[in-house]
């Protein structure tokens, strides 16, 4: 029964806390500003829980640019088509949220906040628009706010491969 309570992170460091936080508050807040003042939809949901890959864990392949973007958009263009398609009923909702996930596994561009992406298209069903503004554009504002942000702080992001 404790390895269901037991944490599997290190303790993290007063500075890995404040970084993490930080770095995550100066993105939302970036594309907070840039929706309001550049009319420009910018914010979704899951880009809050991006925030907590980019920031507090920017080494996993979960946080890298390619999974990033490449989750969002891949699960936002997957809900769009089923959306338009399927009834809006449950099981459309799931095998949109199922059918993102296995095409992320697929492709190798898993990045678990995307999964919440079906659940927000099939919430408000949003025009095809959507896929650029918020999702494109917001995703790839969010990799190059981490980029720049881990620059400053010392930490290498996005990873080196090879």
């Amino acid at each position: 029964m404790d390895r269901y309570f037991k944490r599997a992170l290190p303790h993290p460091s007063l500075r890995t806390v404040i970084t993490a936080g930080l770095g995550a508050f100066l993105a939302i807040a970036a594309l907070s500003l840039l929706t309001t003042h550049a009319n420009l939809l910018l914010l979704m949901a899951p880009f809050g829980a991006s925030c907590v890959l980019l920031f507090s864990v920017p080494a996993s392949p979960l946080s890298q640019p390619a999974h990033v973007v490449g989750g969002h958009v891949l699960a936002t263009a997957v809900a769009l088509a089923l959306n338009a398609l399927l009834p809006d009923t449950w099981w459309a909702l799931a095998l949109a949220v199922g059918l993102s996930i296995a095409l992320m596994a697929a492709l190798r561009l898993t990045h678990p906040p995307a999964g919440a992406d079906p659940l927000v298209v099939f919430a408000t069903d949003p025009g095809i628009s959507f896929l650029l503004f918020p999702v494109l554009t917001g995703a790839v504002a969010l990799v190059a706010i981490a980029a720049l942000f881990h620059r400053v702080s010392g930490h290498e992001y996005p990873l080196k491969h090879g």
